[in-house]
């Protein structure tokens, strides 16, 4: 399969799994994963990691090769960037999306930054996600509980000519319980008014029948990280606490990329069931 972008998976499919990457071990597990759903998929590298690595260049490098070689489409998207100058880096070792994230800043000085990476990356082919005010968990304005107002939404999609939104519904980053309480008829309202597609943040503190229902409600693209991260360690754990005389790193990160492609192929089926719930005989569905 050719590398794809997101915006030709979300132009072909009603919802697609972003799922982040912070080493080459968790990208094999995606795509395997993927794989073996008979899904696409969204391989996302944020700024964080390519601060950990010390560049974009080995992650993401090695992203777009595995997904020009993957059985399934796949698409490499930057998460989380704060960067203009690491967003034109990243576009120039092939990244066809990126999420540019000004959500820290005051209203007026969001919009004129994130205008100006948008209309940067739509000269390239290049597209792109901002976010409204910020979704909680990353030391930032939002709590939980806040929540994105459609006519704001509306307002800052036509400022900024980007091509999907996050949105605050209910989640927070970085869950390590799965008990988020989603606000579907937000959702509902979102998908109906703003006319971009909906991305969830904060996936990972969702539980499957709500991550069902928010695509079933209207949201398009679904960011996981931290759920997948705690089956990865926890199989990483096991190994190590099973033979503790192992000291090549092959034994104890292959089941961990084993279980975390058992998972995400897991949470691309959830996602799938939402689609179906869309498509049902009786669904009401809104194109966005």
């Amino acid at each position: 399969m050719p590398l794809v972008t997101t915006g030709a998976l979300l132009a072909a499919h009603w919802a697609v799994g972003a799922f982040n990457a912070v080493q080459l071990d968790h990208l094999t597990a995606i795509i395997d994963g993927a794989a073996r759903a008979g899904r696409p998929v969204v391989v996302q590298i944020s700024e964080n990691t390519v601060r950990y690595h010390g560049g974009v260049a080995p992650l993401l490098a090695a992203a777009v090769a595995a997904a020009s070689a993957a059985p399934v489409p796949v698409a490499v998207h930057l998460d989380h960037v704060t960067s203009a100058d690491l967003v034109r880096a990243a576009v120039e070792l092939g990244a066809g999306s990126v999420m540019f994230d000004a959500s820290t800043l005051p209203y007026g000085e969001n919009v004129a930054a994130t205008a100006e990476v948008a209309a940067w990356c739509h000269e390239r082919g290049v597209w792109v996600e901002a976010e409204l005010g910020e979704v909680g968990g990353k030391d930032g304005v939002h709590a939980p509980g806040a929540r994105t107002r459609p006519a704001e939404a509306v307002a800052y999609v036509a400022a900024t000519g980007v091509d999907a939104l996050a949105v605050a519904v209910g989640t927070s980053h970085a869950m390590l319980t799965r008990d988020a309480v989603l606000d579907l008829g937000l959702i509902a309202a979102l998908a109906a008014d703003v006319p971009v597609p909906l991305v969830l943040h904060g996936s990972s503190g969702v539980p499957d029948r709500l991550l069902t229902a928010a695509v079933a409600a209207g949201m398009r693209k679904i960011n996981i990280a931290t759920q997948l991260n705690k089956v990865f360690t926890a199989a990483v754990r096991d190994a190590l606490a099973a033979d503790p005389a192992l000291v090549d790193t092959r034994g104890y990160l292959r089941p961990a990329r084993a279980a975390m492609a058992a998972e995400a192929a897991r949470l691309l089926g959830v996602l799938a069931d939402g689609e179906d719930a869309r498509t049902a005989p009786g669904a009401k569905v809104r194109e966005n």
